[in-house]
């Protein structure tokens, strides 16, 4: 039975990434698990350091007590109970993972022919490690979970989480609280309202200095009461930053400009909007500009804005990269290609069409001689397929700007 039981965990490993992935794709389905690119890349590591362990535990028959909870699993465990995810998502989670996983495993072990007696004892057995593997590690990570939820509630900056949260979720504005709102806070929601994330992917990064970042951002623009601020997670902050009738300029060029954010520190910005239903709608841009940038298969800049040209857009087709990616190699033909040469294309191009198709405004921008703008354009207007629409031609390369690998990479 023991070269039975290698032989099914040899498959399971040449097949880990394929699984992996697929595990990925169902489980961020589940609700809660599939609402941020980070969250999402913290379960595919999660999942990953599972699926490595307990291919161990299978080829090698080692006890549960020798082992230690991968470090991504327990990590992952702690960002959902920050994010105050329910353990019910996360307990599905891993009642998915184990019935994927033996699933696979059953149909491998049904491949090799083996006798039925020896076919049911490895069947027996193989459901018996993945029960006890499932059973050991929920048991650690819901402990994890447990220890840091009492933790994070009392983190200063948490204590308006649940009434940031519910507003946010409200229906309707009429359905929000605001005085209690407003009495618990101290932050009034009849004024115009700037929306913020604030985050670091990095674990060197502490939530305080991520903290301090997004203050700082705030106070460059000189608000006229101090921000509501809220910690979503250990690595990301909420920020509302209140207005008056004056509202500074807020792209993402002008912000980068009044305050410098730390090394490994990023920003997402909403647009200003006022009262109850603004607070939601800037909060809704911020996010959407924070999934953009998190999508993103390189390093971004450090602020994003909703405002910024292509972001609305764009932030639309990262919810299906597979059509978008398609899209934009049927229209940028050879000028899809993900190549630094190509890029330097796309870029001129797209400043291009932004400057009213000028020769001379686009070599200004760039800083670069009209003669080269004029060289590039040609070049890349060559590799383009002979129909193109502007609008969808901007759009494409906007795409790219923004997405980079995720929609050039096929």
């Amino acid at each position: 039975m023991r070269e039975a039981l290698a032989a099914v965990a040899e498959r399971m490993r040449r097949s880990a990434d394929e699984m992996i992935a697929g595990m990925t794709a169902s489980m961020t389905s589940i609700e809660h698990l599939g609402d941020d690119p980070v969250m999402v890349e913290l379960l595919h590591s999660s999942i990953e350091g599972n699926i490595t362990t307990i291919n161990h535990v299978l080829a090698n028959d080692i006890p549960l007590e020798h082992l230690q909870p991968t470090t991504a699993a327990v990590e992952y465990a702690l960002r959902l109970a920050q994010r105050e995810v329910p353990t019910d998502s996360l307990m599905r989670a891993y009642r998915v993972g184990e019935y994927e996983y033996n699933d696979l495993c059953l149909r491998y072990l049904a491949e090799m022919d083996l006798p039925s007696g020896l076919a049911l004892a490895v069947t027996r057995r193989i459901l018996q490690l993945s029960f006890d593997y499932i059973d050991w590690i929920t048991r650690y990570v819901f402990q994890a979970y447990e220890e840091e939820r009492r933790r994070w509630i009392g983190v200063e900056g948490t204590a308006f989480s649940s009434m940031v949260n519910q507003l946010l979720e409200a229906a309707a504005p009429e359905a929000v609280d605001v005085t209690g709102f407003e009495r618990e806070t101290h932050y009034r929601l009849d004024r115009t309202h700037l929306a913020m994330i604030v985050w670091s992917q990095s674990p060197q990064v502490t939530l305080a200095r991520v903290d301090a970042a997004a203050r700082a951002l705030a106070s460059s623009l000189h608000p006229p009461g101090p921000p509501i601020i809220v910690a979503s997670d250990r690595h990301t902050i909420w920020l509302w930053v209140p207005f008056g009738q004056q509202v500074p300029a807020v792209d993402s060029a002008a912000l980068t400009g009044a305050a410098a954010l730390p090394d490994g520190v990023h920003a997402a910005v909403g647009l200003p909007a006022a009262d109850v239903g603004g607070f939601q709608r800037s909060h809704r841009q911020a996010q959407a500009a924070y999934e953009l940038a998190t999508t993103i298969g390189r390093p971004g800049p450090p602020i994003i804005g909703y405002g910024d040209p292509g972001v609305a857009a764009v932030s639309l087709m990262t919810r299906d990269l597979d059509s978008t990616r398609a899209w934009v190699h049927e229209l940028l033909g050879p000028l899809a290609a993900d190549s630094p040469g190509t890029e330097v294309l796309r870029e001129t191009l797209s400043e291009y069409l932004a400057r009213g198709e000028s020769h001379v405004h686009t070599a200004k921008a760039m800083t670069l001689h009209p003669n080269t703008v004029k060289y590039r354009i040609g070049k890349a207007m060559d590799a383009l397929p002979a129909h193109h629409d502007r609008m969808n031609l901007a759009l494409a390369l906007a795409a790219c700007h923004y997405l980079g690998p995720a929609v050039l990479q096929r």
